[in-house]
């Protein structure tokens, strides 16, 4: 019984219903916190916006605009579908005054000037561009950190340069709020675990597959995914520690219990962001973890580690002379502003973890209440990353100009690519461009990367700089292509070996190539593999050295990925296959590499043993072997061919 009382007092003054302490320290942390988060949203606006959303770029608000318009003639609606400034004006001026204004107004809030309409005009600011940011503004770092910012006005201090903000003390209903805000976003992002259907965290498997398919695994994440599995066992008692158990006790345990809240939180996030990235969430989510404490608990603290002069000033805040006046006005109208947001956020997130199918939803959620829960981002449900993808798979934007014969890949400055290229400690930078592609890796017909081809065929310098360099310094490309690859995590023996973190493993091209004509005009064409293979041996002879070989090489896996889908018959299939490697057989020769000519040569041999079966008609095989050697491979230099038909597969 006595547990039960201490239990509802301690959760009473969680709440602010009955408090015993003063938050003045903390909510100067934490909106210090709240305005560097921001002055790395702006920083990467200014970075990226052109590219992404400028006149030029993959997706133009005014391309946007004028859409809406035409969809939606009401000027309500059209608001209420996209609420954002840039309906008065998107040109580029506008577009670039928006993102200083929004990161003048960051760092005001960073230095402490007027916090409340810093923050409001953080919030409108950045609403407006990911209100017309289209498929870039889909991930759940943009709806935290506008709610972020639109709940904190009411929890920031009055004035213009208020520091401490004494004379101005967070009201409770407005701490309340904030708290609450923290609570869902802890303990969402436990439960998901427990209700969506993802075996990995009921088989208690999850680390096994979380670094090797996270965004950006660093090398600490290549590392922690090699570690035993009775310190991943660790890593997920931690996880949900964090995230179920430590919201639990904050509110019912007490301030030695808000503790122990703080430090696994703290730690958890950390130890994601230093694995890998997911932009800023884990600096926000480590930010808004202070509201856990209070001024008593931090002075407290600085006593026990002997830093006497920070305890006397956390335990002595300025207090102001006068309390200050609310009138009715603003006392009732924020507790109807805050407890209908509470309300919202209550229900909203009810309905995620109820798992209710939309149409069984009351229709108040969609009309019109839906736009201020999807649109405006005010009141949103947290459940990040509950489930794991099957395997990484990432896509690659790769060029010709010169018929389809060589190819060069766009490099990320980020994202896995080479497989001797680990990811570098990115976080709490948020790489927009990048993460949108890896989020629409897996959606068929995406249209983000015909736009992001059809941008660099046009040689777009603003989209060419969010790659690591222009792989065409010499002559523009003619045709892009879309392969897919899938990455996985390399043994340390085989890091070791070859320097090698990733498997990089061709699956299929993401869609068809796009080529550039002669007039100007992009169209789209399937660069069949199969005419690429006739392209590839009719032009490279044997010993025309490393980049030819490789390209055979590549050609080979491509074509074996593809199957005999590539080609125009199952025939036409093994003919090409057996041209490919009778080619690798002669590189190989001139290169002395006896291992890979007798491989190259066992696969030619299996190739030639299909068009044996697959031929009905004996001399139209004679003719398509007699054109094979004649036009496809033509002319062998001087010395004559291996002798394949009498070789043998190696052991």
């Amino acid at each position: 019984m006595q547990l039960m009382k201490s239990a509802w007092r301690n959760g009473r003054e969680f709440c602010a219903i009955e408090a015993t302490g003063t938050t003045l320290w903390p909510r100067w942390l934490v909106l210090r916190a709240i305005g560097l988060v921001y002055v790395i949203i702006f920083a990467g606006i200014i970075d990226e916006g052109n590219a992404l959303v400028g006149p030029h770029g993959i997706y133009p608000i005014a391309e946007f605009c004028a859409t809406l318009r035409g969809l939606f003639p009401d000027v309500l609606e059209r608001f209420l579908r996209a609420p954002s400034a840039f309906w008065i004006n998107s040109d580029p001026v506008t577009i670039t005054v928006f993102a200083w204004s929004g990161m003048a107004a960051a760092c005001a809030l960073v230095l402490n000037l007027w916090p409340r309409l810093a923050l409001f005009v953080c919030w409108a600011t950045f609403l407006s561009f990911v209100a017309t940011w289209q498929v870039f503004s889909s991930s759940i770092d943009d709806q935290l950190m506008l709610e972020t910012a639109l709940l904190f006005i009411a929890f920031a201090p009055a004035g213009f340069r208020p520091g401490l903000g004494a004379d101005s003390p967070p009201r409770p209903i407005a701490l309340f709020a904030v708290r609450w805000f923290l609570f869902r976003l802890m303990l969402g992002s436990g439960l998901i675990k427990l209700v969506v259907p993802d075996p990995h965290w009921r088989d208690l498997t999850p680390m096994s597959v979380m670094y090797e398919t996270s965004p950006l695994p660093t090398i600490l994440g290549y590392w922690d995914h090699h570690m035993p599995y009775a310190y991943h066992l660790f890593e997920i008692a931690l996880t949900f520690f964090a995230e179920i158990i430590a919201p639990v006790i904050a509110v019912f345990g007490g301030r030695r219990a808000r503790w122990w809240a703080f430090f696994s939180w703290t730690a958890f996030q950390a130890g994601i962001q230093l694995t890998t990235s997911f932009g800023w969430l884990n600096t926000a989510a480590i930010g808004l973890g202070v509201l856990l404490l209070d001024d008593q608990m931090l002075a407290a603290a600085a006593q026990r580690l002997k830093l006497t002069r920070l305890a006397v000033l956390l335990a002595s805040p300025p207090v102001a002379p006068v309390a200050p006046r609310i009138t009715p006005l603003s006392r009732y109208g924020l507790r109807v502003l805050l407890g209908a947001h509470i309300g919202l956020t209550l229900y909203f997130t009810g309905v995620l973890f109820a798992r209710v199918p939309r149409p069984q939803v009351p229709k108040f959620r969609t009309d019109p209440l839906s736009y201020v829960f999807r649109e405006f981002k005010s009141a949103n449900a947290y459940a990040p990353y509950g489930e794991f993808p099957e395997a990484k798979y990432e896509i690659e934007f790769q060029g010709s100009n010169d018929g389809g014969r060589t190819w060069r890949a766009y490099e990320f400055k980020h994202k896995p690519q080479r497989p001797d290229r680990i990811c570098r400690f990115v976080a709490p930078w948020f790489p927009r461009f990048e993460a949108t592609l890896q989020l629409t890796v897996n959606i068929p017909h995406a249209s983000i990367m015909a736009r992001t081809a059809t941008r660099l065929l046009r040689r777009d310098a603003e989209v060419t700089r969010l790659f690591e360099r222009d792989p065409f310094p010499d002559r523009p490309p003619e045709v892009i292509r879309l392969p897919v690859y899938r990455f996985a995590f390399t043994n340390p023996t085989t890091l070791h070996q070859t320097g090698d973190y990733w498997r990089k493993t061709y699956m299929t091209d993401y869609g068809p190539a796009l080529v550039l004509g002669a007039d100007g005009e992009i169209t789209e064409k399937p660069f069949s593999l199969y005419d690429e293979a006739k392209l590839a041996l009719a032009v490279y002879t044997r010993g025309t050295g490393a980049e030819a070989k490789a390209a055979l090489v590549d050609l080979t896996t491509r074509l074996q990925a593809k199957g005999a889908s590539s080609a125009r018959s199952p025939l036409d299939y093994a003919l090409v296959m057996a041209g490919a490697y009778l080619r690798l057989a002669g590189m190989y020769q001139f290169e002395h590499d006896d291992s890979h000519m007798a491989q190259a040569i066992a696969s030619a041999i299996q190739y030639s043993d299909q068009l044996s079966q697959l031929a009905s008609d004996p001399s139209y095989l004679q003719d398509k072997q007699a054109y094979l050697l004649k036009n496809v491979l033509g002319p062998m230099d001087a010395s004559d061919p291996p002798d394949w038909k009498s070789a043998s597969a190696p052991k």
